[in-house]
């Protein structure tokens, strides 16, 4: 078994409010979930209104099948116009690690 994680740190563009955030955020999240099938949430940066943290997690039996599984959604939160992809940060776990 293998697992994968992505975290996002993103910067949005032209909001002003929590409310404003939400409505960037929330379509991100759910084409994540809707397209991969992988479990994923806003996981930091919550009061601030310009900034994002976003986790993403993914487990598979195949380690190739989940690395570009990961591959994918970081090329699709990438492609977004409504945010700048801050950093990535990458962990992938395998039968081996204790």
């Amino acid at each position: 078994m293998y697992t994968g994680t992505l975290s996002f740190d993103l910067l949005l563009g032209d909001v002003h409010s929590l409310k404003q955030k939400r409505a960037v955020i929330r379509p991100i999240v759910a084409e994540l979930h809707r397209r991969f099938r992988v479990s994923v949430a806003e996981v930091g940066d919550q009061d601030l209104h310009r900034r994002a943290t976003v986790g993403l997690a993914a487990v598979s039996g195949d380690a190739g099948y989940l690395a570009g599984l990961l591959d994918e959604c970081e090329r699709l939160v990438a492609a977004r116009p409504e945010v700048e992809l801050l950093s990535v940060r990458r962990r992938f776990h395998g039968e081996d690690d204790e």
